[in-house]
C-alpha cells in the first residue's frame, strides 16, 4: 500500500502549478511522470537507494524531481516530492514526523 503524506501532496500541487503556468498541459505531464514513479515504487520499493536514515529516493526521468519515501511495516509512505535543487534539510525534518 502506498500512502502519500499531505506535505508531499502540497509539493505535487506546487510543482503542478509552476509547470502549468509555464506551458498549459505541462503540469499534467509532470503528474503523469510522478504517477509512473509511484507505480515503480509500489512494484518494488526496495529497488531505490537509501539517501538518509531509511529514506529512499526514486528519480523522475523527465523532470528534475525525486520522490522520497519510507518503507513502514504496513505501507510505503511518500514524505516528499522535491526538485533536485531543494534543501535536503527539509527532507530530514519530514522524515522525523513519520
Amino acid at each position: 500500500m502506498l500512502r502519500i503524506q499531505s506535505e508531499a501532496e502540497k509539493d505535487l500541487a506546487t510543482a503542478y502549478d509552476w509547470y502549468e503556468a509555464r506551458q498549459p498541459g505541462l503540469g499534467a505531464e509532470f503528474l503523469a511522470e510522478i504517477d509512473a514513479v509511484l507505480s515503480r515504487i509500489g512494484e518494488a520499493p526496495t529497488r531505490y537507494p537509501v539517501v538518509h536514515r531509511g529514506v529512499r529516493r526514486a528519480l523522475a526521468r523527465r523532470f528534475p524531481y525525486g520522490v522520497f519515501y519510507l518503507i513502514a511495516p504496513d505501507a510505503v509512505v511518500v514524505i516528499a516530492v522535491l526538485h533536485a535543487a531543494r534543501d535536503p534539510a527539509l527532507l530530514r525534518r519530514r522524515s522525523k514526523s513519520v
